[in-house]
């Protein structure tokens, strides 16, 4: 039975395009305008489109037949007015007519999947148990999880997004996971020749900060999301565009030292790296030492202006206007969070609180799930 979980997409902000339309690929981009402003608004006419995307009715015309063709676009019949006259035909995304699959490997304990519509309605979710895979055994599991939610799809598939921990090159090659075990595995290579599907494959918490701009209750185009667990990284968006590095480390906060180096000593054996200060299993196990609220509150203030300290030099650097906490609301969503936001307003000089905003994600563990959504969207139509 599909999932009652439901996204609908056509609140999403698009990203803006990081590179200029050549001639050549004029079709292309008039398609993903059309696709792009329907997804958003919802339904138009013909000649709504036309005013909007400032194409002649000609181009619109042929381009919205070819779309009905593809199942991408529907006629919903017409316009519900009183005006005088023929009413102009409505159309719309065909929310319905594709399917997509999203992934999501940087579970603990299991690989996540899920069957999405274009608009953004979860119809089916799957996960396949990790139990300690690692290397070989971990891409079979991951192989897994995927043909699972193929055989769950009653539509179309328009392509497969995946966020995995790790570095991932623009090829979709994971450099290295060490929590996986892996080490250059080309994993949307393997995922492709085992499904025949267009695949996009991007380090999990680059993947979570997408779905944060396009689902999230974010009002700026200047981001970043800090995802923590065992470990700690962070996905950038600057001007509406996914911040990449050259060498793919963007992100990687971890093992930032905070301090002067004494602190507690991080599983990579160094001391008072951030993932120490504020990894989950080190919250964790402090507070199972504290017996009151009070020692637990001061605990969790403390943890988070370590937070605040590493974040505020990047916030200031970049300009950021949020910031988005991912990870257990439990141990994040109260002190911890004030004594992240108290640090980082003190620390980036922030003159109006309001300038700045630090709040939980409001898509919960379903965030890399739904980046991947956004992944397959704006690869395969243009539309984020």
């Amino acid at each position: 039975m599909a999932s009652t979980d439901r996204r609908h997409a056509g609140v999403a902000r698009a990203l803006r395009p990081s590179t200029k339309v050549l001639p050549g690929q004029a079709r292309a981009h008039n398609r993903s305008l059309v696709l792009q402003l329907l997804y958003r608004e919802g339904p138009m006419s013909r000649a709504d489109i036309a005013r909007s995307t400032e194409l002649t009715r000609v181009t619109i015309s042929d381009l919205v037949a070819e779309l009905i063709d593809e199942r991408f676009v529907i006629e919903h019949g017409p316009r519900d007015e009183s005006r005088p006259g023929k009413r102009a035909t409505m159309i719309d995304i065909d929310r319905a007519g594709h399917q997509m699959i999203a992934v999501d490997l940087s579970g603990d304990d299991a690989f996540r999947a899920a069957v999405v519509n274009i608009g953004g309605e979860v119809v089916e979710r799957c996960e396949v148990p990790i139990d300690g895979a690692q290397g070989p055994d971990a891409v079979a599991q991951a192989l897994a999880v995927i043909d699972d939610a193929r055989a769950r799809a009653s539509a179309p598939l328009l392509g497969i997004g995946v966020g995995s921990p790790g570095v991932i090159d623009d090829l979709g090659i994971v450099r290295v996971a060490v929590s996986l075990g892996w080490t250059d595995v080309n994993l949307r290579t393997a995922i492709a020749e085992r499904t025949g599907l267009p695949v996009t494959v991007m380090n999990d918490v680059n993947v979570a900060v997408l779905a944060e701009h396009s689902f999230g209750q974010i009002e700026s185009d200047d981001v970043i999301l800090v995802r923590i667990g065992h470990g700690v990284g962070a996905g950038v968006i600057v001007g509406g565009v996914t911040f990449r590095g050259s060498r793919f480390w963007d992100g990687e906060i971890g093992h930032v030292t905070v301090g002067t180096g004494e602190g507690p000593l991080c599983r990579c054996g160094r001391s008072a790296c951030l993932e120490a200060w504020v990894g989950v299993p080190h919250l964790t196990a402090e507070l199972e030492h504290l017996s009151s609220e009070t020692e637990r509150s001061a605990f969790l203030r403390d943890a988070g202006a370590y937070l605040g300290i590493a974040l505020a030099p990047i916030v200031r650097t970049l300009d950021l206007t949020d910031v988005v906490l991912s990870g257990p609301p439990e141990l994040l969503g109260g002190d911890f969070l004030v004594g992240a936001h108290d640090t980082l307003l003190e620390r980036a000089m922030v003159g109006d609180p309001d300038e700045l905003s630090l709040r939980m994600t409001t898509l919960g563990h379903d965030n890399v799930l739904f980046g991947a959504v956004v992944l397959v969207l704006s690869g395969q139509l243009g539309v984020s």
